[in-house]
């Protein structure tokens, strides 16, 4: 069988069929050539591509469903963020998207996800518009890097994603017109009605983390790097906690900055890329991601940008906050790729304290560890969502809630284990606030934050003389070599003590009640 012959075949077994051309596996160089004939982007000053998505510059949370059929159903935390859906109406929605391809040109990109080959999986990405393929050439490990032709195999999942597709809800009893739709079974995720390109990392990061546990490997919501000792550490954290920025350290090597695999032998990349928020972007505080904004191979989503100069405006958030950049992780001058390093020897875990009373370092033991990696607490803070006009707790379980596709209790009796068995040493750090609440003290200093983080990750810590927090019951350090001593303790950083204690219990007492909540849900 001819390439072209296997290609034809292989789509007509997905029913695609009658379609006016097929753009397969195509360069970068290529992709961006399309992009820009077909009016979907517009080149930039350093020679970024430069996109919009239109209504959707986030997920579409609402929009996101998993088929409920018997294959996955007794897996699957069912809930929330894993909303059921009839297995009938993926196949009515699906034999439509197919007629509405026909006779239209289709792009198709055989990527790999997870940069250790004995966990891969081949993902085939079936776009409808150059740029997406050229995300998702960017962000999963590409096989032509690693001397391999994919094109004949078979790929364990499919993504269709085809945003100029929309779904009717009374119909089709979607929430809206934008559809993410993950079938375990039959290995596809179907995505329309949005062009927010994190649906495609995200769904196949959702598929990730329910295949990967039978494998016994816990899939994380998080970055990694290695230092020159080869020491491995992980870093959990959601949106704004600095997940990305503590983990871009010209000290250390980067392995990823978003989505990892931890085996019994080894910490590895699913991706190959990394997508980075640049809201505010700067040289002097990110100077690594900022220096791979300016380079040919990357995508702007959303960033503002003079029209006649090209020249891009990261300060301009008027279309969203949430701007993004992805790019080729060997952007980043010291990054492993592909990205498999050892066992780890920390785990850092992110937060951004709106309420200023968690300290700024904290060592935990496992069973702590396994409580805030269940927690996933961070806090929004006035103006980031409508309706907010105070700090706000937001808990994710596993640091990732969306896109665990099984209860988190699985990922945190694997987490707890490893942590055991590797002697991993764990640590909580606040990136938010220290001397009272948002509004009235201050952001913890990036500068600050880095040497706690690199006092840790170098053993600095280890012999230090710790106290337990009175009221969270955490361990901190009485001292850290560069940090000024008073912020290591928040307490004495505010100048009411009374209110201190009070919004500490407060927070206490919702992390108690939403932890006992978790631990009273059945596994499936």
């Amino acid at each position: 069988m001819t390439a072209s012959e296997h290609i034809h075949t292989a789509l007509d077994d997905l029913g695609l069929r009658n379609l006016e051309y097929i753009f397969w596996d195509l360069p970068t160089p290529r992709l961006y050539e399309h992009a820009i004939r077909n009016r979907e982007g517009h080149l930039a000053h350093m020679g970024a591509l430069i996109v919009r998505t239109g209504h959707f510059t986030g997920r579409a949370v609402k929009d996101k469903f998993v088929v409920d059929e018997p294959g996955s159903h007794d897996k699957v935390w069912w809930g929330e963020f894993n909303r059921a859906f009839p297995e009938d109406r993926f196949d009515t929605i699906y034999q439509r998207v197919c007629r509405y391809l026909e006779g239209q040109h289709i792009y198709v990109e055989d990527c790999l996800v997870g940069a250790d080959s004995q966990y891969e999986k081949q993902v085939r990405v079936i776009a409808q518009d150059a740029w997406h393929a050229l995300f998702a050439r960017t962000m999963f490990v590409r096989p032509v890097d690693l001397g391999r032709d994919i094109t004949d195999s078979e790929p364990q999942f499919t993504v269709i994603h085809v945003p100029h597709f929309h779904a009717m809800p009374s119909q089709d009893g979607t929430h809206s017109e934008a559809f993410v739709l993950l079938h375990m079974s039959k290995r596809i995720a179907l995505i329309g009605g949005t062009s927010y390109a994190g649906e495609i990392k995200k769904s196949i990061f959702t598929i990730m983390n329910y295949l990967l546990p039978d494998e016994d490997v816990l899939p994380m919501h998080a970055s990694a790097n290695v230092g020159e000792g080869g020491d491995v550490a992980i870093f959990f954290g959601l949106s704004g906690t600095g997940k990305t920025t503590l983990s871009s350290d010209p000290a250390r090597q980067l392995i990823g900055d978003d989505e990892h695999g931890w085996s019994d032998h080894d910490v590895f990349n699913f991706e190959g890329g990394c997508y980075a928020k640049v809201a505010k972007l700067s040289k002097e505080k990110e100077p690594m991601i900022y220096d791979a904004t300016k380079r040919f191979g990357t995508i702007l989503e959303n960033v503002g940008f003079n029209t006649v100069t090209r020249r891009v405006d990261f300060d301009d958030i008027s279309l969203t906050e949430n701007t993004r950049a992805a790019y080729p992780i060997q952007a980043i001058a010291n990054a492993i790729y592909p990205g498999v390093a050892a066992q780890p020897q920390n785990v850092v875990m992110l937060t951004a304290d709106a309420f200023g009373v968690l300290p700024p370092i904290s060592r935990l033991s496992p069973e702590q560890a396994m409580r805030y990696f269940l927690l996933g607490y961070t806090a929004k803070i006035a103006g980031t969502e409508a309706g907010i006009s105070e700090p706000q707790a937001t808990f994710s379980p596993c640091f990732g809630a969306p896109f665990m596709a099984r209860h988190p209790k699985v990922y945190a009796d694997m987490l707890g284990r490893k942590i055991r068995d590797n002697h991993v040493q764990c640590w909580l750090i606040n990136t938010g606030w220290s001397g009272g609440p948002y509004g009235v003290g201050e952001r913890m200093d990036i500068d600050a934050t880095r040497a706690m983080l690199n006092a840790a990750l170098a053993g600095q810590l280890d012999d230090a003389a710790y106290h337990s927090d009175a009221i969270f019951g955490l361990q901190v350090p009485q001292s850290c070599p560069g940090v000024d001593p008073d912020i290591l303790n928040p307490a004495a950083t505010w100048q009411d003590a009374a209110a201190y204690a009070t919004s500490a219990r407060t927070l206490a007492e919702q992390f108690d009640k939403r932890y006992a909540d978790m631990l009273d849900e059945t596994v499936a």
